[in-house]
């Protein structure tokens, strides 16, 4: 993502009207998007409040791919090693399980019963674990999740 492209917004508010986490948690994106222009972002924690849902991007007047954006930001902090410790938890479950999200028994037998079954994931395919295991730490993602 480049400065120049965040530059353009003229704060408006639209991406801050948008957002659904906005609303829950102090994410503010219209201020993320000034102070990313400006400074390092890497330690706001409001970074990582933003759901990706795409909305202040579908709707921002200049077009600015904002939720991009937050991207490349969070992996930039990632990459400095802030990650919250919400989400770098998230993240040794998914190297663990191959899950970001558990899905217990109770859930497993719910989709059995309305015919869906398994998830396409190492639930049906559970050699696929290790070769989730072989990727991840091939990206070097295992180490980077490292306190």
């Amino acid at each position: 993502m480049k400065n120049s492209e965040l530059s353009t917004c003229f704060q408006c508010g639209t991406c801050h009207a948008s957002c659904p986490s906005g609303r829950y948690t102090s994410l503010n994106i219209r201020k993320i998007v000034r102070d990313s222009v400006k400074k390092d972002v890497s330690d706001a924690n409001e970074l990582w409040m933003c759901t990706t849902c795409f909305n202040c991007q579908e709707r921002c007047p200049r077009g600015i791919k904002i939720t991009d954006a937050v991207l490349t930001l969070r992996s930039e902090a990632a990459r400095k090693g802030k990650i919250l410790p919400a989400h770098r938890k998230v993240c040794k479950f998914l190297i663990e399980t191959g899950h970001s999200i558990p899905i217990d028994e109770v859930h497993i037998t719910i989709r059995e019963k309305i015919g869906l079954g398994s998830p396409e994931t190492v639930y049906k395919y559970p050699t696929g674990l290790k070769e989730i295991k072989i990727l991840l730490r091939s990206t070097g993602f295992d180490e980077l999740i490292k306190e």
